[in-house]
């Protein structure tokens, strides 16, 4: 899986149409983590595979079966969401004192 900020950098660097907008990656990189977890849960557990044909085939059988049952996925984490749970953030670290290690 390709680092997202080499994404990022092959994104500034380049104006074609090819790569996603910047602001589009930390996105695109956190629903890859979520599509793999289940993947990884889904099919790939357990690993007692004994070769790359039966790696395949399992991943060949979820793909049909995900496929046939999936709905799409309901975000609930609006944008103003994000914006109160940053200023919370903000807001929580400027009251701590932090303490540098030395």
């Amino acid at each position: 899986m390709p680092d997202p900020r080499d994404l990022a950098a092959d994104a500034s660097r380049s104006p074609s149409s090819t790569h996603p907008p910047r602001s589009a990656l930390p996105q695109a990189a956190g629903l890859k983590i979520i599509v793999f977890s289940v993947v990884q849960r889904k099919a790939l557990t357990p690993n007692d595979f004994t070769g790359l044909d039966q790696i395949r085939g399992r991943l060949a059988t979820f793909e049909t079966r995900y496929n046939a049952i999936a709905r799409p996925f309901d975000w609930k984490f609006t944008r103003a969401d994000l914006s109160d749970l940053l200023r919370r953030i903000d807001a929580h670290d400027k009251t701590k004192t932090h303490t540098l290690a030395a």
